[in-house]
């Protein structure tokens, strides 16, 4: 196959893969909403709001277009003109089990099962759940998102470290807990470290990068760290590395840094 009907054909198969993963919809939706209670409020009008229960009902009616919201609107104003008592007598647990009903089909518990297992973190979406049906609606999403920032600080403080090797049959070094087969260079350590270095790990850095060099089988001459992860490093990480070195080289090891970022080298 030419480079043309490869880069073709790569194009298709983009293209048949982008309404999948297309937020155009969420987000006219949400500029929807917004532009109109804008213009309500330039206007005296009523403020307007989607729900997340009346959609799965009409779904479930078998709607298909927003001519629904339509057909809707007529048959309430004529409930309203012609028969007005007639539902008054309709009890609010009725109501309540066409919500819940309608509730039920919101639940994806395939797609929770999915992301659980992809990121154990997403048991954040069950804490979510239980906060907003204990507490309310804000204080629910406010747990949240406060639980979200301790578990991105978290994996920041202690983010995941490897001592590479190679495997034969595969190219490039790997972590050699994933790969026990996998060959040390003798005298050599490589090292990967997957966070930015700032104060908050600066001294689990230091501490990790001496195991590796205690563990390693051969004495150690040269140990080079795999800097691509690394995004940015701070003052007091900068002050860290340059006591690491100033440690390894009275052991008669050099520390050398490889693929670093520019926005680390001038950090």
């Amino acid at each position: 196959m030419t480079a043309g009907g490869y880069q073709q054909q790569t194009n298709e198969r983009l293209g048949m893969m982008a309404p999948r993963c297309d937020m155009s919809s969420t987000n006219q939706e949400m500029m929807g909403l917004g532009t109109a209670n804008l213009a309500a409020g330039l206007f005296q009008g009523f403020t307007i709001s989607a729900s997340s229960s009346r959609t799965p009902v009409v779904e479930a009616a078998g709607a298909k277009t927003q001519l629904t919201g339509v057909v809707g609107a007529i048959a309430v104003s004529l409930l309203l003109v012609f028969v007005p008592n007639l539902l008054k007598d309709l009890p609010s647990s009725a109501l309540a089990a066409v919500v819940i009903a309608a509730a039920v089909g919101l639940f994806e518990f395939a797609d929770l099962r999915r992301i659980f297992r992809i990121q154990r973190w997403e048991w954040l979406s069950f804490v979510c759940f239980v906060g907003v049906a204990v507490f309310g609606v804000i204080p629910g999403i406010g747990i949240a998102i406060v639980i979200a920032v301790i578990e991105f600080l978290w994996d920041g403080w202690r983010p995941h470290y490897a001592v590479l090797g190679r495997v034969d049959g595969v190219r490039g070094y790997h972590d050699i807990k994933r790969h026990p087969a996998a060959r040390l260079i003798p005298g050599l350590v490589l090292f990967r470290w997957d966070a930015p270095l700032f104060f908050a790990n600066a001294e689990l850095f230091h501490q990790r990068v001496l195991e590796a060099i205690a563990q390693s089988p051969t004495p150690v001459r040269r140990i080079i760290v795999t800097a691509e992860p690394v995004t940015s490093i701070d003052v007091t990480s900068a002050d860290m590395l340059a006591e690491l070195e100033h440690a390894l080289t009275e052991s008669s090891i050099e520390l050398r840094f490889a693929e670093m970022k520019d926005q680390s080298r001038t950090s």
